[in-house]
């Protein structure tokens, strides 16, 4: 297996999710269609093909060291690359669509994004916060017209 090929051909493929939801106040069903179902499931494809085709020797997930092993062969590597690729898009739709369903302004979206492209549970966590703060802020707003 190419796994440089592999490697980039993911990034793009992710990358296209991202930018679609980038977009997403502007063509809502399309960013929900392909970021959070059709490229997912392409990625996923990959993971499984990965798995299937090149399974590792040595290594699991029991113990850290068991993990650190698993992750010294180039297989476990993309498989867990494209996991990553493939679940922080799922997250960053979700955000999307969430923020959309409770009519958070796209600005307070934004800088979530990169954070969960980038450091996945940090994005989300960023999200949670605009939530809570968005509830706070109304809560508040309704007590004090």
């Amino acid at each position: 297996m190419n796994y440089e090929l592999l490697f980039s051909a993911a990034g793009i493929l992710a990358m296209m999710g991202w930018l679609l939801l980038l977009a997403s106040p502007w063509v809502p069903k399309w960013s929900d269609r392909i970021a959070s179902l059709f490229i997912p499931c392409a990625l996923a494809s990959g993971y499984v093909a990965i798995v299937y085709l090149a399974p590792t020797t040595s290594g699991g997930f029991g113990s850290f060291p068991e993990v650190v092993e698993l992750f010294s062969h180039p297989q476990a590597v993309m498989a867990g690359w494209v996991h990553f690729l493939a679940f922080d898009l799922i997250v960053g739709a979700w955000i999307c669509r969430k923020a959309r369903a409770e009519n958070i302004p796209f600005w307070f979206v934004i800088p979530c994004l990169p954070l969960t492209f980038l450091f996945g549970p940090a994005g989300y966590l960023a999200f949670a916060m605009v939530r809570l703060f968005r509830k706070g802020l109304t809560a508040r707003q309704l007590a004090h017209p």
